[in-house]
């Protein structure tokens, strides 16, 4: 994988550090145009910041469907959370994507670590859909409880494209179930919108890092190889 704008490269990095800052900053002193106006920004920065470093545009897409998560959420209502949800479940599938292209399989054919972690997050997953599930309201029950088995499987992929990428996925994991703990009236922690995007920030940035990381340390295919993969159509 090569650099497309290396020029761009830091100045991207840096606006993405800098938004998230003033956006959390803004969250803390209660200064809500500022967080209005920074928050749909933030994944469009690090989507081009991606890009730049000559990510996938897949990645990209994935960040973005992140942008229109990020923008509906602000609106509020029942919808607006339904198609925001949405909008984050089709990045999700983009990340499911990327990890079966540039992810790793288990070394030597192990699959005992692999089936042993999915174990974990299956556990993770029902425990928290079941705690929820009498709090939740009841519309959007069965919606938060699709979308959480689509974004535990994402995180469990992660595992797959190296540590950046499976810190992300928990962390992504952490920040929907403090929205989710919100949704059903659940104590919060002091400022939870904060930590809420403290988290989801964080989780952005160690996907796409991981994903640009793995694309980049994936073995090139061979010129018999590339053939075959354009003769079947593959990007």
């Amino acid at each position: 994988m090569t650099t497309r704008w290396p020029r761009a490269v830091s100045p991207l990095l840096w606006a993405f550090v800098l938004l998230s800052a003033v956006h959390l900053g803004a969250l803390l002193a209660g200064v809500l145009p500022v967080v209005q106006l920074t928050k749909p920004v933030l994944m469009p920065v690090l989507a081009g910041y991606a890009l730049a470093r000559g990510g996938p545009p897949l990645l990209a897409a994935a960040l973005l469907f992140g942008c229109g998560g990020d923008t509906f959420l602000q609106i509020g209502g029942d919808i607006a959370f339904l198609v925001g949800m949405g909008s984050f479940a089709a990045g999700h599938i983009c990340y499911l994507l990327l990890f079966a292209r540039h992810g790793a399989a288990p070394a030597g054919g192990r699959r005992g670590p692999a089936v042993a972690a999915g174990a974990v997050y299956a556990v993770l997953l029902v425990g928290t859909v079941l705690l929820l599930w009498p709090d939740l309201p009841a519309e959007l029950r069965i919606p938060v409880a699709g979308y959480s088995l689509l974004l535990t499987a994402m995180a469990f992929g992660g595992l797959r494209a190296g540590p950046w990428a499976a810190a992300g996925g928990l962390l992504f994991l952490l920040s929907d179930t403090l929205i989710a703990s919100g949704i059903a009236h659940w104590p919060q922690l002091p400022a939870p919108q904060f930590w809420i995007m403290c988290t989801y920030a964080a989780a952005q940035w160690a996907l796409a890092d991981g994903v640009l990381r793995s694309a980049a340390t994936a073995p090139r295919p061979t010129a018999r190889q590339a053939g075959e993969l354009r003769a079947a159509g593959a990007p």
